[in-house]
């Protein structure tokens, strides 16, 4: 018998406020509060009601129906700043035992390509955070946007992980189907779901499009399509962002009205089911090793990772962020560690991609004119993050260095006391004059000065 995995992707990031060169060294306060609250309220109400749906269905149907949920560590950070009502609708769907959530990086970053032990641990700090939010610890993993290679998947399995997430792509596919459970041709022992991205980029991105040949897209076309799959394929993966509900397609779009009525529709038309990516790994043994030697990720055509190290801004900009991390992780400060995490979300270095036409969508959140004025704002904003490490090492120095602090999910605690400490700061900021040590800069900083 088949069954459905209906996973979604929910992430936002700290956006950085403009922060120019004559900031550094004074102000070190990096966020755009106001586009932080006020993009995630525009989503919120999108969310809201796509729990409300899915929690009827679960109510009409029970354990019959169900869904898994990725949430990134600054998303859940926002929420529990921001939206605290939406925060709670999640828990309600996760007492309802119809609902997985699973384990990513905490800030949504790219550390699987640049640091294994800096990926494992924003793991483990993701992990812990679901467990305090929702009760139970993750066993399955999704990497940011979906990248996955071999060796990222056997970290993953060293973890005790069970089930990762990937991109079912063409050219890691060759003539083999999505819809089947694949094993990490590493550690055997990890299972391996491939997203039928035809399927769910049916709903995901072309369920608005009136040029569509299938346009429109009901649940009554669309169970048609699973029923015609080769009945012996087990699994159909349908992974998407829950963007995909009234942000990308509005209300108006009938998406929410589709959503209702696919379960529906399913069991009526179908003898298909709905499990978590944990219960498919538990249920049905991999057919084969799936090879992956070069990253792939479900980011635009190209299913790779050169939305976000596909040119010279980027590798520079995160190949600086990455050689701080020796110093980093000695550092006991818990604002330049809630720093250096938020630093990392993979979003600032998609912002500074120069192929934004192959994914519109995403695209139309950059809040920057050019990819240049992203990489000089990031740069900035890492000098000074560098200004300040560089200062606490000089006011310890004199002492032995203190071991780091067990590391841990951050609270929204922290952040709102930045804030305050920082509003106070800006009174008195004006009419500071630059440091002398500012004669030292970056060539990037002495660009935009110029």
């Amino acid at each position: 018998m088949r069954t459905i995995c209906f996973y979604f992707q929910i992430h936002q990031p700290f956006r950085f406020r403009r922060y120019r060169f004559f900031d550094m060294g004074i102000n070190h306060y990096y966020y755009d509060d106001y586009s932080n609250e006020s993009i995630l309220k525009r989503h919120e109400a999108s969310y809201l009601q796509t729990n409300k749906i899915i929690a009827a269905i679960i109510k009409e149907y029970g354990t019959r129906f169900k869904v898994a949920f990725s949430i990134s560590g600054t998303a859940l950070d926002q929420m529990e700043l921001y939206a605290p009502e939406l925060l709670e609708s999640f828990r309600q769907l996760a007492q309802t035992g119809c609902v997985e959530f699973l384990a990513e990086t905490y800030a949504h970053s790219l550390a699987s390509l640049k640091n294994r032990d800096e990926f494992e641990t924003q793991v483990k700090l993701h992990a812990e955070k679901i467990q305090q939010l929702f009760g139970k610890r993750p066993s399955a993993f999704r990497n940011t946007d979906l990248i996955y290679n071999d060796e990222i998947g056997s970290w993953v399995a060293d973890m005790g992980f069970k089930v990762v997430m990937a991109e079912g792509a063409k050219h890691i596919l060759g003539w083999k189907s999505p819809n089947y459970v694949y094993c990490n041709p590493l550690n055997p022992k990890l299972k391996l779901l491939l997203r039928n991205y035809k399927l769910s980029d049916d709903i995901s991105l072309r369920f608005s499009q009136k040029n569509w040949n299938e346009f429109p897209l009901t649940a009554e076309k669309f169970t048609g399509w699973l029923n015609h799959l080769d009945p012996k394929e087990e699994v159909v993966n349908l992974f998407m962002s829950y963007d995909t509900f009234g942000v990308f397609h509005s209300a108006g779009s009938g998406i929410f009205d589709f959503l209702k009525a696919l379960p529906a529709m399913i069991f009526k038309h179908s003898k298909m089911t709905f499990s978590t990516p944990s219960e498919i790994a538990d249920a049905i043994q991999p057919v084969a090793p799936m090879n992956v030697l070069h990253p792939v990720s479900w980011r635009d055509e190209a299913r790779d990772v050169s939305a976000w190290l596909g040119n010279e801004l980027q590798n520079e900009a995160i190949n600086k962020l990455y050689a701080l991390r020796d110093r980093v992780i000695k550092c006991n400060d818990h604002i330049i560690q809630k720093d250096w995490l938020y630093l990392q979300s993979s979003d600032h270095f998609f912002y500074m991609s120069t192929k934004f036409f192959t994914d519109p969508m995403h695209a139309s959140f950059n809040p920057y004119n050019s990819p240049y004025d992203a990489f000089i704002n990031y740069m900035n904003i890492l000098s000074d993050f560098e200004i300040r490490l560089n200062q606490y090492f000089e006011k310890t120095s004199t002492t032995t260095p203190a071991a780091p602090e067990k590391e841990k999910a951050l609270s929204a605690e922290s952040i709102s006391e930045e804030k305050k400490e920082n509003t106070g700061k800006k009174k008195t900021t004006a009419s500071a004059k630059k440091p002398s040590t500012r004669t030292k800069t970056t060539s990037t900083s002495k660009k935009q000065k110029k």
